[in-house]
């Protein structure tokens, strides 16, 4: 599958080589062990027919200068080398870094099934330049930033909510409404200049066949909504439109159609009890108005956590009042932004986490894995994860009557333990 240019709320598969087969009879046995499982070579999301999706999910740290984005991306990044420091533009090519998506479950179904090796879900975080007013007409090498956040499957806007006058805001006093306001019309600013272009366009051009012709007019629709929701100050995800409609406008990576995550950058005295910093009060009334996540957290914090042991994170959380570091919050609300779930295979030499859509059935869970999973899918012996630990094994759960044998029509669950049964 050829590598898209942008990005769409509808993730699509890539497809990862089997290492082996195990053939018995006419059927092909698959586990995790026969899989090679390597993550995170930039395959994008787009609208497939067959709803397949990749398993490199691409978000994108943006925020002004100052704000604390290459902090974050340099804490939850274990590679990170973005540099920070206290004047704007310090970022200019984009860091990206992928992570390993913290699930406790991967280990205690490893520790069960005695597997050699874990493999989690993994996610790419890209520390984008600081944007600042004027950049979609160029100003601070805006241009070049807003072309990076093409790139990318949801936005992660870093709002300063902490007070320090050791680090300088750009605009000289810190205000979540007016620096996500200033992002925000930028964004507007270069999604309408890109569809009074494509509009121009289109007036110009001729359909040569009927279906070229209603692809331009559902194109032409859909855009003339969308330019009079940005207009009046709505991002192009506030529009309903047909399916039709978002295949004919997803050419144009539309900035304001990804979704947002707005990540409140708060002291660490505030990271217990958020609620009582009175700005992010007003980022999550504003994250409610654009019908946006918000996740707060102390890049501070989070960069203090990579310099301590393993095993003395926990207990420093714990001194904060706080159970999880912010890496895992920030993850969790992106997949329930995007509406992905995960599903486990799970054997002696791996056990491995799969990313999937919501609604997936079992053959296009499957496929994730490999093209042949789904081309030659007969069934799928699945238990959920709670039976799963409480057989404690496969083939406990087998015994025990809690494996299940799922056909094509059945829709995965969160964490559900699959092998898949097929031929070719």
């Amino acid at each position: 599958m050829a590598r898209l240019t942008c990005s769409n709320l509808i993730p699509a598969l890539t497809f990862l080589p089997l290492k082996s087969s195990l053939c018995r009879g006419s059927l092909f046995f698959s586990e995790s062990s026969q899989l090679i499982g390597v993550l995170g070579f930039g395959r994008r999301f787009s609208s497939s027919s067959s709803g397949r999706i990749s398993m490199s999910l691409k978000a994108g740290i943006v925020g002004l200068p100052n704000v604390g984005k290459s902090t974050l991306f340099n804490a939850v990044v274990e590679n990170g080398k973005a540099q920070a420091a206290n004047f704007p533009f310090c970022t200019i090519e984009p860091n990206v870094g992928t992570v390993a998506v913290p699930d406790p479950r991967l280990h205690v179904l490893s520790d069960l099934s005695k597997s050699q090796r874990v493999v989690p879900a993994s996610i790419e975080f890209v520390d984008i330049a600081g944007l600042v007013k004027g950049a979609s007409r160029g100003e601070g090498l805006g241009n070049k930033f807003l072309s990076h956040i093409r790139e990318v499957d949801s936005i992660l806007q870093v709002v300063r909510c902490f007070e320090d006058n050791d680090i300088v805001h750009v605009s000289g006093k810190v205000d979540p409404k007016s620096d996500i306001d200033v992002i925000n019309l930028e964004l507007v600013f270069s999604d309408l200049d890109q569809i009074e272009k494509r509009m121009e366009k289109l007036k110009k051009g001729k359909a040569r066949d009927s279906q070229s012709k209603l692809k331009e007019e559902a194109e032409k629709s859909a855009l003339e909504r969308i330019q009079q929701a940005l207009l009046d100050g709505n991002p192009a995800r506030s529009v309903t439109l047909t399916d039709f409609e978002k295949d004919a406008v997803e050419h144009l990576c539309l900035l304001t159609m990804k979704p947002v995550i707005y990540v409140a950058n708060v002291a660490e005295s505030d990271l217990a009890e958020p609620r009582s910093n009175v700005h992010v009060i007003e980022v999550m009334k504003l994250a409610t108005d654009f019908k946006s996540g918000l996740v707060p957290i102390s890049a501070q914090v989070e960069s203090e956590l990579t310099e301590l042991p393993s095993e003395e994170r926990g207990e420093y959380l714990h001194s904060l009042g706080v159970n999880e570091s912010g890496l895992g919050n920030l993850i969790r609300e992106t997949y329930n932004l995007l509406g992905l779930r995960t599903y486990f295979t799970s054997g002696e030499k791996e056990t491995k986490a799969w990313t999937i859509l919501s609604g997936m059935t079992a053959p296009q869970a499957a496929g994730v894995i490999h093209s042949d999973f789904e081309k030659g899918f007969i069934r799928a012996e699945t238990v959920s994860y709670d039976d799963f630990v409480a057989a404690g094994s496969l083939a406990g759960a087998r015994e025990k009557g809690l494996l299940r044998s799922e056909g094509k029509d059945y829709i995965v669950q969160e964490g559900d333990v699959m092998l898949f049964r097929f031929n070719v």
